[in-house]
């Protein structure tokens, strides 16, 4: 039977998992080469100059630790925090910190650190340092606080001369802004050593470039966008693919003036062939999505409908009487946001509405790319709509029905017209083993080792 798109890059990564199961002896020792999109200028985890991403967190958590993290089930687990109590209504949370931890200055991670650390990156937080444990407090009930601090930009960073100190399994031997980062394995990591004695990763590389470099065997583990992976698979090479966790989505800059310009905005979602940009554009990858949320999150995007009406988008256009020109503003360095922002214009042209498409400073309404912050639904939720500048959802309980409630708020607004849900895809090279990348995109590179070619 013959795979394609997605279920093909699914069926490579239990494939590349199968055989790295196989190997029994890791070895230590050598240097793995890695390379990324993303050109980080500070490694700093607390940035908020700089964009989330699936890559961006990767990058932190070679460095930094969490005080918990997060599976690709959801699912809570200790890092630099052993256990945790909510009091007073989710009001009061009370964390108790693993003892015997060294940062990678040699001092000893310290409540009053981690305390220190948490206000930087959550200015509006209310943290205490305790003997052994740190105490967030809140003036409303805060249930999410756990979920919050599994994220990568609450990782635990001491700040001494205006370089963070971590302590994750590796420490940075040299960092060139942009361009390069050098990483050691660090010997006494709580955790246990990483396999690895060093990591090299070149910083702001295209996806052409990183797969020329794989096949002349300069890299070992490559980031590529998600419409490079189908012809990555096809060519041979081995894929990891997790499970949707970018939103591609259209963003309107302001808010609605008119009944009239509600009719357009949902004509626009209406004329929309999403199907076809997925099969011809995205060469079957991802999963077209009129919801923020992806499925494997929300479990209702689905009554969401994404399929084209242009019929539908036809009688809401003509029962406006003046149409004005709109500007869809994407990327200047994302070829695939120019290519689809142009397939956009020609399906609202069908519908009678006109976009002129570029790279404009002042647009009506923009193609974005949003990395999950989380796979809690609600972190997620609330940290995509801060980063396309809608109303923030409103929270009663944790119940889905009131996730849903919150998304669909946000949907009725006509602000934002989802597109397409995309995975995270990295290409491994054949010294690799134990690669392994979880549902929400996350390296586990401390397990990796090096040796001879896989089978």
């Amino acid at each position: 039977m013959k795979l394609s798109g997605f279920p093909l890059l699914v069926a490579s990564s239990l494939l590349i998992a199968a055989g790295m199961r196989a190997e029994t002896r890791p070895l230590y020792g050598g240097t793995l080469r890695a390379s990324t999109i993303i050109a980080p200028v500070s490694l700093d985890p607390a940035d908020a100059s700089q964009p989330d991403s699936v890559a961006r967190g990767n990058l932190t958590r070679l460095m930094f630790d969490t005080l918990v993290v997060m599976d690709g089930q959801g699912r809570l687990k200790p890092a630099l925090a052993v256990s945790w109590r909510a009091e007073s209504g989710n009001r009061r949370w009370q964390f108790w910190l693993r003892q015997g931890v060294h940062l990678q200055d040699s001092t000893s991670l310290t409540s009053e650190t981690v305390a220190a650390s948490l206000r930087t990156a959550n200015p509006a937080w209310k943290v205490f340092a305790a003997t052994d444990s740190i105490v967030i407090e809140s003036d409303l009930s805060a249930p999410d606080v756990p979920m919050q601090l599994a994220r990568a930009r609450n990782a635990i960073a001491k700040r001494s001369g205006g370089k963070p100190v971590g302590s994750g399994p590796f420490r940075v031997v040299d960092f060139e802004s942009g361009k390069k980062l050098s990483l050691a394995a660090e010997e006494a990591y709580w955790g246990g050593r990483a396999f690895v004695d060093a990591i090299e990763i070149d910083l702001g590389r295209n996806g052409r470039d990183q797969l020329i470099n794989l096949d002349l065997g300069k890299t070992d583990v490559a980031e590529v966008r998600a419409e490079q992976a189908h012809r990555a698979v096809v060519e041979g090479r081995r894929v990891m693919s997790s499970a949707p966790q970018e939103l591609m989505t259209l963003v309107f800059s302001g808010d609605l003036q008119s009944a009239d310009e509600a009719k357009l905005r949902e004509a626009l979602a209406l004329s929309i062939d999403r199907a076809s940009i997925r099969s011809v554009i995205l060469q079957g990858i991802g999963e077209p999505t009129a919801a923020i949320l992806p499925e494997w999150i929300s479990g209702y995007a689905f009554v969401f409908p994404a399929e084209q009406n242009l019929q539908r988008a036809r009688q809401l256009r003509n029962e406006v009487h003046q149409t004005p020109t709109w500007n869809l503003a994407y990327e200047g360095d994302d070829p695939l946001a120019r290519v689809i922002a142009e397939r956009i214009a020609l399906n609202a042209r069908d519908a009678g509405i006109t976009l002129q498409t570029g790279t404009t400073s002042n647009p009506t309404l923009r193609l974005l790319r949003i990395s999950l912050a989380s796979v809690d639904a609600r972190v997620a939720l609330t940290a995509a709509a801060g980063v396309m500048g809608v109303v923030m959802p409103r929270f009663s309980d944790g119940f889905t029905e009131d996730i849903y409630q919150a998304e669909n708020a946000i949907l009725q607004t006509r602000a934002v017209i989802p597109l397409f849900q995309l995975p995270a895809c990295y290409v491994v090279g054949p010294m690799v083993h134990d690669a392994r990348q979880d549902r929400a995109g996350n390296w586990h590179l401390e397990n990796v080792w090096l040796g001879s070619k896989t089978q």
